[in-house]
């Protein structure tokens, strides 16, 4: 670490998180596709809505979005999106925590998900209670969380984060001398603690997908394609970040493929990212980081299956009863605002520089 800055994970017993099985796709014809998918444009037509996708969700869906208006981004553009946009319903495709950071800042609008069980693994093993609690036994440190936590959490902290952001927020926040408690991502922390050097105390949480990846399997892949670059999310274990050409987020990782010249390209992160990224750079041959190998369990296997959860037929079923809405109580959604708006007035200031 940083200045001899040592790693030190929260003394809790985080709640063990059932991973569902992968959800079984059903096969449609191509004309049973685009009959669905046409109706559901109608659909959100007559219904003044706008559909935003995750780069993690399934490509027939990122496509839909944008054939329709609306955007494929990761979690906070995606409710930034919405703010802007007239539409007066937001239906998200995503996980639930994506939906519910739509309402705290489109509180006003109708938000609405293909299927509310889809969850994060961040997400449900950081339960408000238990974090409040460690929050409250450390009251001198400043509450950073990730976007990957619920309303309750976000509204319990003092700075939401992306991964996009959260070594330039932790490196402002250590300039002021502050100390954090983080959470929950314990390897995303791990990984701001190692550039930054602050004092900083980790939830031990972690994503199921990216937990997955391994490192010696890793050595193995590129010895097998020795000119390919190694793009990780930082979501991902240290001795996967470690091999890394190019660490960042979802976003970052993308232009890592148009902008770099090499022609293969490991990618340590969930595998519906290649939806985009082919599009972007259909020359580029994309190889999905190994999650086999010593201690593999493949719970995910580089897909999460809360984001597979998503689908054609559920957003259609959606559309058509006004099921799957996300509520989050005005006075909730404005205490979480502050945290998320807190980042983004931040984020105004990196540009300006």
């Amino acid at each position: 670490m940083k200045n001899g800055v040592r790693e030190m994970l929260a003394d809790v017993d985080i709640p063990r998180v059932k991973v569902p099985a992968h959800p079984m796709k059903r096969v449609m014809s191509i004309a049973e596709e685009e009959s669905l998918k046409q109706r559901i444009k109608a659909m959100l037509r007559e219904k003044n809505a706008v559909l935003v996708a995750h780069y993690y969700t399934d490509g027939v869906l990122q496509d839909l979005a944008e054939e329709t208006g609306g955007c494929v981004a990761d979690s906070l553009e995606m409710a930034r999106f919405g703010t802007v946009h007239p539409a007066q319903t937001l239906v998200v495709a995503g996980v639930r925590f994506m939906g519910e950071t739509s309402k705290i800042l489109n509180n006003e609008k109708r938000v609405l998900m293909p299927d509310l069980a889809a969850t994060c693994s961040l997400d449900e093993n950081c339960p408000i209670a238990l974090f409040s609690d460690f929050c409250d036994r450390h009251p001198e440190h400043t509450v950073v969380v990730y976007a990957n936590t619920s309303a309750e959490v976000k509204a319990r902290s003092h700075w939401v984060v992306t991964s996009g952001i959260a070594l330039p927020v932790i490196q402002h926040l250590a300039e002021r001398g502050e100390k954090i408690l983080w959470g929950p991502d314990r390897h995303l922390g791990r990984y701001v603690q190692q550039l930054t050097g602050v004092e900083m105390i980790l939830w031990p949480g972690s994503c199921v997908v990216h937990e997955e990846f391994k490192g010696d399997a890793l050595v193995s892949l590129r010895a097998l394609h020795p000119e390919a670059a190694v793009l990780v999310h930082p979501e991902s274990p240290k001795e996967v970040v470690d091999q890394a050409d190019v660490v960042g987020s979802t976003t970052a990782l993308i232009q890592a493929v148009t902008r770099l010249p090499n022609r293969e390209f490991i990618v340590a992160t969930d595998a519906g990212i290649f939806n985009k990224m082919k599009k972007l750079a259909p020359d580029k041959v994309l190889l999905s980081a190994p999650t086999g190998g010593e201690g593999a369990t493949c719970e995910s296997c580089a897909r999460c299956p809360w984001m597979e959860m998503n689908s054609l037929e559920k957003l259609a079923l959606v559309l058509e009863t006004g099921g799957g809405e996300i509520h989050v109580a005005p006075e909730l959604a404005a205490k979480a605002r502050i945290p998320i708006q807190r980042m983004l007035d931040f984020a105004q200031t990196l540009h300006m520089r």
